[in-house]
């Protein structure tokens, strides 16, 4: 393993990316100078099998993110029971044999920057979004024993529609999640249709965006009491969790 010395992550549009800065940084401490980390900002996920044509053997390892956490199963070898589960990769391991690997690493990650957050009354959750990332957060919820509803933009059977959420089902679901990209850098004023008015300090606000580190979404939760946080103690933690996973 220890000729294999790249690493890299596959999305769409993610110049900003977190994990390639991070993890350069983290190689860079460690003194592994020799080891790399690309970004692979592929326009459609059928361009994937020739990211690593010929060259399954210098790497090690990939992270996957939006938009391509669900499509990439398919041309994986295998996949690791939990990520089955939610149906959504977001970290690649490939063996010694050039066996891609699929794991999850979100639902560590979310888990762990999420509990120390929750109350007895944060029983019930509003996930906003439908794309891998909301399935991972949707896991670690039953995991959790916290009753959840995705909320979507269209209308899709047994999901909410931002449309329908009012006071009472406001007041009923004190945990938001936001999984959508809305308000990501530079679309920063920008923030999920969501009526805020009825937010209370009895609600704890999770954006799983990082970039700016407090968006108009967490800012409008601050204004009415609420807890937040943001997404960068997650992708730290999934990270770690990659590292682990791509040198076991």
């Amino acid at each position: 393993m220890n000729n294999r010395i790249k690493f890299g992550i596959i999305g769409k549009n993610i110049s900003y990316s977190f994990s390639r800065k991070y993890f350069l940084e983290k190689f860079k401490k460690m003194g592994y100078d020799s080891y790399q980390y690309y970004n692979f900002d592929i326009p459609e996920i059928e361009e994937f099998p020739f990211l690593l044509y010929h060259r399954e053997d210098e790497f090690r390892g990939l992270n996957v993110t939006i938009p391509y956490k669900e499509a990439i199963i398919k041309y994986l070898d295998e996949v690791e029971s939990e990520a089955q589960k939610i149906g959504a990769v977001n970290t690649i391991k490939i063996t010694d044999d050039n066996k891609l690997i699929g794991y999850n690493t979100d639902v560590y990650g979310f888990q762990k920057s999420i509990e120390p957050l929750l109350k007895n009354h944060h029983n019930k959750a509003l996930i906003l979004g439908t794309g891998g990332a909301s399935k991972a957060i949707a896991y670690v919820f039953n995991k959790l024993n916290i009753t959840y509803k995705f909320v979507s933009r269209r209308e899709i059977e047994n999901m909410l529609t931002y449309e329908m959420l009012d006071a009472e089902i406001m007041n009923e679901y004190s945990i938001i999640v936001n999984c959508t990209p809305i308000g990501t850098h530079p679309n920063i004023d920008d923030a999920p249709a969501i009526p805020y008015q009825y937010l209370s300090n009895k609600h704890l606000l999770y954006d799983l965006i990082y970039n700016p580190a407090e968006t108009k979404f967490l800012q409008e939760g601050n204004k009415h009491g609420a807890s937040i946080k943001n997404g960068l103690d997650m992708l730290e933690l999934q990270a770690e969790k990659s590292w682990e996973i791509w040198n076991s």
